[in-house]
């Protein structure tokens, strides 16, 4: 059977969807199927594939037009084959699988800008980014699925982007399947690089505080100056030396570090920059902490629960749709409660609950393997090839 796969770019290290594209088209290739991938890039993943490239236009073009013109070439391209599936993750108008690793593009772009505090300038953002061409191309775009004649079967990665295709599309949410990301235990579960202790040493840690692990290249949409703000609330109330919070993924900001200063946090929260190591840090650390305002199905989510890190994140996460409150972490109703941050926080340092909640976080993690995700995704592959 001959597949096609949609995506500007296809690299295991470039991002989310791009890294579970060349995953999922290597499972495809073990299982016999002909694969075909149109995009702009491609890193050589799986060597089996054919790739068909759709050239990229100069930068000094508008991004709306680059936009429609990878979706109009591919259509155009993919006119002139066979294919039995036609999967795209996108920004694509020919397909009859459709699987969306970013949500509703209208919603995610304004939960993300409620990270901005300021309400003048969140409505004026607002404002210019409805104005923008390059959104309303986008929009278009994902539309395309919903409003075929002959709908493609749609893929939600959670239950909230399931529901949020449903209300913002107008469809029976009981027609768009559900398959769960996944992750490769085996990475996570017996990690190399520095040991925990070693770690904490380098971070300026004891062994005996409980360590919040925060990862994620932008800082604003995924609320580090709540957190922070929430670990002061803490700390006031715990005093110094019980616990602390480890911010992984992107250099702080001048006016993030004024503020972990003017909060006297210097000792409490350290940021160590990018890492090509999660691994360690999930090693090191002791709860994962996410009070993002946007992400369609967190992976790193799965990736700290495989190595025993109960999780705390927000309703606007599809990954905490797998959390049990309480459990395996907890689940915020809104990123900006400090208050209720702080609480979530301070249940795990209780030796005994966090114990507890760090086996039931790998029980939890255990039903969501790369392995469940490719081969619920191959069944439904096979059923549309089928019909």
């Amino acid at each position: 059977m001959r597949i096609a796969l949609a995506l500007e770019r296809f690299g295991r290290h470039a991002g989310g969807a791009e890294s579970y594209a060349v995953e999922l088209a290597r499972t495809l290739v073990s299982h016999g199927w002909e694969v075909h991938m149109y995009g702009h890039e491609w890193d050589g993943e799986p060597a089996e594939a054919f790739f068909h490239p759709i050239a990229r236009l100069p930068k000094w073009i508008p991004p709306s037009i680059r936009i429609l013109h990878f979706a109009f070439t591919h259509r155009r391209m993919i006119a002139r084959e066979h294919f039995d599936i036609v999967l795209g993750f996108g920004n694509t108008l020919a397909m009859n699988v459709y699987q969306s690793h970013g949500g509703v593009h209208r919603l995610s772009n304004l939960r993300k800008l409620e990270a901005i505090r300021n309400p003048f300038l969140r409505a004026v953002k607002a404002m210019a980014l409805l104005a923008t061409p390059k959104y309303h191309a986008r929009a278009w775009i994902e539309s395309a699925p919903f409003r075929m004649q002959q709908r493609p079967v749609i893929i939600a990665i959670s239950d909230m982007v399931r529901q949020d295709m449903a209300d913002y599309f107008r469809v029976d949410k009981k027609t768009i399947r559900l398959v769960y990301n996944g992750i490769d235990h085996a990475r996570f579960v017996a990690p190399g690089g520095p040991t925990r202790d070693q770690l904490r040493q380098r971070l300026g840690f004891g062994q005996n505080e409980v360590l919040f692990l925060f990862m994620a290249y932008d800082f604003r949409k995924k609320g580090v100056r709540y957190l922070v703000e929430a670990a002061a609330k803490l700390r006031h109330k715990v005093g110094p030396g019980s616990f602390g919070v480890v911010v992984v993924g992107n250099h702080p900001s001048p006016l993030l570090s004024t503020l972990v200063r003017r909060l006297n946090l210097d000792g409490t929260v350290k940021f160590p920059g990018p890492t090509r190591e999660p691994e360690a840090f999930y090693a090191a650390c002791d709860v994962f902490i996410l009070p993002t305002f946007y992400d369609a199905c967190s992976l790193v989510v799965f990736e700290a629960m495989a190595a025993g890190l109960p999780v705390i994140s927000t309703v606007f996460n599809g990954a905490s749709g797998v959390l049990t409150e309480g459990a395996d972490g907890a689940v915020l109703k809104d990123p900006r409660d400090i208050d209720a941050m702080a609480a979530s926080m301070e249940r795990f340092l209780d030796p005994e609950f966090l114990e507890a909640a760090s086996s039931a976080a790998r029980e939890t993690a255990s039903k969501y393997t790369l392995e469940n995700n490719h081969r619920q995704m191959l069944d439904i592959l096979a059923e549309v090839s089928a019909g």
